[in-house]
């Protein structure tokens, strides 16, 4: 059976600047530290994979000492730990508001995969809960039930390594030539490539310039019938996807993927041989 896995934040919603940055920005006045990103900054802190990683970025000595931290870095993990706690429910709470919709075509291809029989899954270093609520809100809670989700903490390297993408295979029992991952960012696109994983990049607010060399197809979105159409920026598979993506085309990256099981890649053409245009 193939696999749809899909990375968080950027890829189901454009999570980064009306999600993210807003929630660190209130949780770093909260708590007193004088700290607050622009976009021009988070632009860079998005390249670093994980929260508490990002926040851990700023703690310099000098910041410390000014927040009255003791002056031993291994002692800050756990004041990280509340920034990061607060941050996700303030984060969670913004997704709850609906400031963050589903990217276009999300909802639609998931209820392709449902259709074709699909193994569904969301594989993410952010925090759980927040991976959840944005999946909830951006293909609905009786879509969102379908799938299985890897988040967080669950795995001790994070993007760009391969060990949730690693992680998500060994849970789901797929094989990684039958499974696609859709993905936003170089990092994600890295994590997947070393997990043998082959990956659509839909960019996002962040990723824009990013380089993608390696992705089977880049997309400025999966797009919808009716709009916005997905404006293709790579393809290297020759997949013309036209006016958005559809299952038949991730069918296709796995029939064309190096390495493709001949059983993975019949199954995924089969099943979605029913589709109608």
């Amino acid at each position: 059976m193939p696999a749809l896995i899909f990375d968080c934040d950027g890829v189901l919603a454009d999570t980064e600047r009306d999600g993210h940055l807003p929630a660190f920005n209130q949780t770093f006045a909260e708590f007193g530290v004088p700290v607050h990103w622009s976009d021009a900054d988070y632009a860079e802190k998005v390249k670093i994979g994980g929260g508490k990683e990002r926040m851990t970025s700023i703690l310099t000595p000098e910041l410390a000492r000014e927040i009255g931290l003791l002056d031993d870095p291994p002692e800050w993990g756990d004041t990280v730990q509340q920034w990061h706690k607060r941050k996700t429910a303030i984060y969670t709470e913004r997704v709850a508001a609906g400031v963050m919709p589903g990217r276009p075509g999300i909802r639609r291809i998931t209820e392709e995969a449902v259709a074709a029989g699909w193994t569904l899954a969301v594989a993410s270093t952010s925090a759980e809960a927040s991976v959840r609520a944005v999946l909830s809100h951006a293909v609905g809670p009786e879509l969102a039930e379908r799938f299985q989700v890897f988040a967080g903490d669950i795995v001790p390297a994070k993007k760009p390594a391969p060990d949730i993408y690693l992680h998500a295979l060994r849970e789901l029992g797929v094989a990684a030539d039958d499974a696609v991952v859709i993905e936003d960012s170089a990092n994600g696109l890295q994590a997947a490539l070393a997990a043998g994983l082959a990956t659509l990049v839909t960019v996002s607010s962040y990723t824009v310039q990013e380089d993608f060399t390696g992705a089977a197809l880049v997309v400025s979105s999966l797009g919808d019938p009716g709009g916005p159409a997905s404006e293709v920026l790579s393809d290297r598979r020759g997949l013309h996807p036209s006016p958005y993506v559809r299952l038949s085309d991730l069918a296709e990256i796995l029939q064309t993927a190096p390495g493709a099981s001949a059983a993975g890649a019949a199954s995924a053409a089969s099943e979605t041989e029913s589709e109608t245009p």
